[in-house]
């Protein structure tokens, strides 16, 4: 999904989840004044005349929250409604297990694109890869659709067909693949001796347990004498914050200053340290 801090809103229920997508630190959307009643109104009203006048009945908990998706995803790219399934979802990918592709995806410009293939998935074994435009899941258009809803038809059963239509930069025609979905179990942190006394990690993605991973990862393989590490984050399509911190906290001083974030008010501005025993 940019470089920026993802915001997800959602209902009464759940709490603010603060998404890290590769690096940086967010800033809190301005607008904070209550809606007048001459504006609440006008939005009974156009309930009203869509209940009375569209072409087929339509459900007052649909209408309500197609209404709450369009007000949060306008604030910004990165913005979206979450009700209590698409939580629910969200915390299976972030867990790092789900039913689907291995894929990290983005909405741009009314377009689901491919930020990165998740490595050994169907979508890493297919070819698809970063950049790549998914068009067409099966025989429906997904263009316009919300990142959310696009995501859910490309997720399913384990064992079940689906075929991905895309367009790729440099390719004159669509490009089909058809894949088979499984339960993605994604390993964020995984290690090797490139040669002795040097350490390659690769960081998949910054999910619940990559800084424990990573900390253990550390410990296992690094030594007196190791000469260097390489920390490989190509392709990370970014994940949890706390995730992150904790990945930089391995390998800073203590109390080092990781990053921050701010809003307008005083009451949502953090500083992130490097104190390892916060995050792991």
């Amino acid at each position: 999904m940019s470089i920026t801090v993802k915001r997800l809103f959602l209902n009464s229920a759940f709490s603010l989840f603060i998404l890290f997508s590769a690096s940086a630190c967010g800033q809190a959307s301005q607008s904070s004044t209550a809606p007048t009643p001459s504006e609440i109104k006008e939005l009974l009203i156009t309930i009203d005349r869509i209940k009375k006048n569209y072409v087929s009945p339509v459900d007052n908990h649909k209408l309500m929250e197609d209404a709450l998706k369009g007000m949060i995803s306008g604030l910004d790219p990165h913005s979206s409604y979450m009700n209590e399934q698409e939580v629910v979802e969200m915390q299976q990918n972030i867990q790092g297990s789900f039913g689907g592709l291995g894929i990290e995806v983005t909405l741009e410009n009314q377009l689901v694109k491919v930020v990165s293939p998740i490595d050994d998935t169907p979508a890493a074994r297919a070819g698809l890869k970063s950049g790549d435009l998914i068009f067409k899941v099966d025989n429906t258009f997904i263009q316009k659709m919300t990142l959310m809803d696009a995501v859910k038809i490309m997720r399913g059963e384990p064992g079940t067909p689906i075929t991905l239509t895309i367009r790729r930069k440099g390719v004159d025609k669509p490009i089909v693949f058809k894949l088979v979905r499984e339960v993605i179990k994604i390993q964020s942190i995984k290690t090797k001796m490139l040669e002795p006394g040097y350490v390659y990690i690769r960081v998949s993605s910054f999910q619940t347990p990559t800084g424990e991973a990573l900390a253990k990862a550390v410990a296992e393989n690094v030594n007196a004498d190791t000469k260097g590490i390489v920390l490989d984050l190509r392709n990370n399509p970014g994940g949890l914050l706390r995730s992150a911190i904790a990945v930089s906290g391995v390998f800073l001083k203590k109390d080092a200053l990781i990053t921050y974030t701010e809003g307008r008010r005083a009451d949502v501005s953090e500083k992130m340290l490097a104190k390892p025993e916060n995050y792991l």
